[in-house]
């Protein structure tokens, strides 16, 4: 039998705005399953750019009150414990859940479409619009613990749920095949490495874009070409030479992406650490028939892929490095460096 205290460790998201706005305690009370939901042992949780954002509003269009500076565009609630990315293990269950399910390592699936036991209008994602895995409990309903069998540790899975799930959900939306040739930008991070690996198990030719430092490692992935963030794409693989482009930073060569597309070209976002706002000449787009994919809500055969993914080791964990909770502002800032490959790791 699990002993499950009534206090846990964890950070609370208290407002908007810098890593002043953490605060790490150790007196927070621990949340109770209700009817179809499943509360989870946090083994490890990943850090994500999604919790930056969260925090400093970067989701907000503009509402000076930050009303619409959630994922979902509305208000966040404050205090919120934050923390998409979540391994860990079922200690306990709501109602209507079978109590065969205690003891189960689960991997959390980050884009939420039930809660309290009903379909949601939208969908939330966790710990945005409701709590997440930044503790050590967390509950969510049952449908979104996703059982895995894998010999990889709790750091290593926490690696997986919203850097894999959303370059699978970008790959799945695109329709990524054997054929095609696939450019990934902002390719060192956790989507991006994601990326490289789950579009070569689909016999892809990737071509990765990084900083020349990373070649070697994206390469080791799996990337059958790496080229630096300043690179003339046309001129290192030619205008309408790629199929798909899985884009993760926008900005400033965000034209250039679309020049490089053939006729027909697929486009994927689900990103924009370059910059928001792109120029976009819609002759471009209309003119080579060209398809846009905004990626987000996940489609619902995506995470089971994942899991099955992992379980089949058609893909590896790459660690960065991981940090004690209490230290996730250290961790955060590292991360905003950018001078890692993968994913950076709390351990509750």
């Amino acid at each position: 039998m699990h002993s499950i205290p009534n206090v846990m460790k964890g950070v609370l998201l208290t407002g908007h705005g810098g890593p002043e706005t953490l605060e790490y305690r150790e007196d927070i009370a621990v949340p109770q399953p209700k009817a179809n939901e499943v509360l989870i042992r946090v083994g490890a949780a990943g850090v994500n750019n999604t919790d930056i954002n969260t925090r400093t509003a970067w989701y907000s269009k503009g509402d000076a009150d930050g009303s619409d500076a959630s994922w979902s565009g509305n208000a966040l609630s404050f205090p919120r414990i934050q923390g998409a990315d979540v391994c860990g293990e079922i200690v306990a269950v709501g109602n209507n859940i079978s109590e065969k399910r205690i003891g189960e390592r689960v991997l959390i699936e980050p884009c939420i479409r039930e809660s309290d036991g009903q379909p949601l209008d939208s969908p939330w994602y966790f710990g945005s619009e409701c709590d997440g895995g930044f503790a050590e409990f967390a509950v969510v309903a049952s449908c979104h613990a996703y059982k895995i069998q894998s010999d990889l540790s709790d750091i290593e899975l926490a690696t997986f749920p919203c850097s894999y799930s959303t370059a699978e959900n970008m790959l799945t939306r695109t329709a990524v095949t054997s054929t095609d040739r696939v450019l990934i930008t902002g390719a060192s991070g956790g989507v991006g490495s994601a990326a490289i690996q789950l579009a070569k198990a689909r016999g892809a030719y990737v071509i990765a874009v990084t900083s020349p430092a990373k070649n070697k490692q994206l390469l080791a992935l799996g990337a059958d070409e790496v080229i630096p963030r300043d690179a003339d794409y046309a001129a290192s693989f030619g205008k309408n030479s790629i199929d798909v482009v899985i884009d993760l930073v926008a900005g400033p060569q965000w034209t250039i992406l679309l020049d490089v597309l053939k006729v027909h070209g697929r486009y994927a976002v689900s990103g924009a650490i370059g910059g928001p706002l792109v120029e976009l000449d819609v002759r471009t787009l209309y003119l080579k028939d060209l398809s846009f994919y905004g990626c987000t809500i996940l489609e619902p055969e995506v995470f089971q892929n994942l899991v099955n993914c992992i379980e089949q080791q058609k893909i590896v964990p790459i660690v960065a490095q991981s940090f004690p909770l209490a230290e996730i502002s250290v961790a955060q800032h590292m991360f905003l460096d950018k001078k890692h490959v993968g994913k950076i790791v709390l351990i509750p």
